[in-house]
């Protein structure tokens, strides 16, 4: 029998892989008297997804070092943000998040006896507790509360009151759960600063917290329930997994924003304490790597291939997902699964209907367009007015793009730029050479005519989606049909405004990093 950890042990635990802890030396202090008491909650909104792994495996770390662990469901949480989750459905999708959690949990081998689960509205609608939300909101500004919840209440043009109390509620659960701890990813650092300033004026102790970097989704942009590109659906199947994995950004010797290199790194690392990449025997055969930092060397200098990267992280993920898919398999567990998450008859904006519904409802998210980077700029060999480019989409390979652009931009000034590129349009030949996509330009409305390709904001990375503000939450076609000319429908009301931000119907083209633009085309159009 191994001896059990001391508290140098327990904290190294505890701590590895975090990228922020409030508390250090109370951590300490408490490791060297008794068992960290901690807890980690989660909201009952959108589907859990394949990042839900990662603090799955702190939990694990947690257990191995000898933690008293809370889970906790917070249903109230998810109606009071903008009502993620309809009352109706609460009660549906916080038992679909149990059943999903705990499976989640059993996957990896933790075992849920040393677990303690709570549901946010078992204690949250006691006196007590509504009492002590009076009392914190007599004392608590509005600025504090609405600065608290910038990165995890959902942020809407007329914020609701209850987004103002969310983070109050989430302060006070420290106290309710009777914890030491909580544990969460940096985006909560605001409410857990929150939470420390003001739970003493209630005079309740100031917790320790425990805080995951975010890890980059699929587009290396952070991994999303309504972004369904960016994530891999718990109950996807193997040949979803392996589609969305095909597509996901993981550019060689690039280890920033590397969705896949981070799913190693935070999940299946800690797991096994190895990775296998497998290749066949002319590339090497497989190689074991028992630390991460020699993988990401190895992948840096393009030692591993991104492709071999993607389907080891495949088998190795369709290994944790292979007893959940089996345990969602039993009639009551499909039944709850489509109850809490139905599927609306008619396409809501932003969502993608069902087969019985409207087919062609022409909405912005059918359109899968993306930030992309040119890597190289030739001229047409057979064409003077056009450019041949190799544009990284995020994709294993990039895409070759023919655009009219030899008249308007030099070729310096497209070569290493970011663009924004349409890349769901069917492949077609021009002039002989087949274009995989389209750059979309601001062109002015008088003559001469100018033309200036739209500019990303700065800092997204090569792959990352872009939407049109309100419709974030649908899929895009997997090919826009030239037929039912989707995109003409569309582009007929895309337009730049007066501050030279690209738009639709007066709706913003954004990133998860802000507003795409053009630089001087005023009341342009696009195309």
């Amino acid at each position: 029998m191994e001896p059990a950890p001391g508290p140098q042990e327990k904290y190294q635990l505890i701590t590895r892989n975090l990228q922020e802890v409030l508390g250090e030396d109370k951590l300490m202090a408490i490791l060297k008297e008794r068992e960290l008491k901690i807890y980690w909650g989660t909201a009952t909104t959108g589907k859990p997804h394949v990042a839900y792994f990662v603090p799955m495996s702190k939990i694990a770390d947690f257990l191995k070092a000898g933690c008293e662990v809370t889970i906790l469901f917070a249903d109230l949480h998810a109606y009071l943000d903008n009502m993620k989750a309809p009352w109706e459905l609460l009660v549906l999708r916080t038992r679909y998040y149990e059943q999903v959690i705990k499976a989640m949990l059993e996957s990896i081998g933790v075992p849920l006896e040393r677990l303690r689960f709570v549901r946010g509205t078992d204690y949250q609608l006691s006196k007590e507790y509504t009492l002590d939300v009076y009392r914190l909101s007599s004392v608590v500004t509005q600025h504090d509360a609405k600065k608290a919840g910038a990165e995890v209440v959902k942020q809407v043009e007329h914020p609701l009151l209850s987004g103002l109390l969310y983070p109050g509620l989430q302060a006070l659960d420290e106290e309710y759960l009777k914890v030491d701890a909580q544990f969460g990813g940096v985006d909560q650092r605001k409410i857990f600063t929150f939470a420390e300033k003001y739970l003493p004026s209630l005079g309740y102790a100031k917790r320790v917290h425990l805080m995951n970097p975010m890890v980059p989704g699929l587009t290396g942009s952070k991994m999303s329930s309504s972004e369904e590109d960016s994530k891999i659906d718990l109950l996807d199947r193997k040949e979803d997994v392996k589609k969305k994995l095909k597509k996901a950004f993981c550019e060689p010797g690039n280890v920033e924003n590397n969705g896949v290199l981070s799913f190693i790194k935070h999940v299946l690392f800690p797991l096994k304490s190895e990775f296998v990449v497998l290749r066949e025997e002319k590339w090497g055969g497989n190689k074991t790597y028992t630390a991460y930092e020699a993988l990401e060397k190895d992948f840096a200098e393009q030692v591993v291939h991104p492709g071999d990267l993607k389907n080891s992280v495949e088998v190795a993920l369709n290994k944790l997902l292979d007893p959940i898919r089996e345990k969602f398999n039993c009639p009551e567990l499909k039944k709850l699964s489509s109850a809490a998450y139905p599927t609306p008859s008619k396409a809501k904006p932003g969502e993608k209907g069902t087969k019985n519904s409207e087919p062609e409802d022409v909405v912005p998210s059918r359109l899968d367009i993306r930030v992309g980077k040119v890597i190289s700029v030739e001229k047409h060999p057979d064409a003077d007015s056009l450019y041949v480019e190799k544009i990284d989409v995020g994709e294993a390979e990039p895409r070759t793009v023919v655009s009219g652009l030899v008249h308007f931009v030099p070729k310096e000034q497209l070569q290493d730029r970011l663009v924004v590129l349409l890349c769901n349009l069917k492949p077609q030949k021009m002039r002989g050479v087949e274009s995989q996509g389209m750059v979309l330009c601001a062109s002015s409305v008088g003559e001469p005519r100018q033309v200036e390709p739209l500019d990303p904001p700065a800092g997204c990375c090569a792959g990352e989606r872009v939407y049109v503000e309100g419709y974030e939450g649908g899929e895009p076609d997997e090919e826009l049909k030239p037929k039912k000319k989707v995109f003409e429908k569309l582009q007929a009301d895309f337009h730049i405004s007066e501050d030279c931000v690209a738009q639709w119907k007066q709706r913003n083209f954004l990133t998860k990093l802000g507003t795409v633009s053009c630089k001087s085309l005023r009341g342009g159009s696009i195309s």
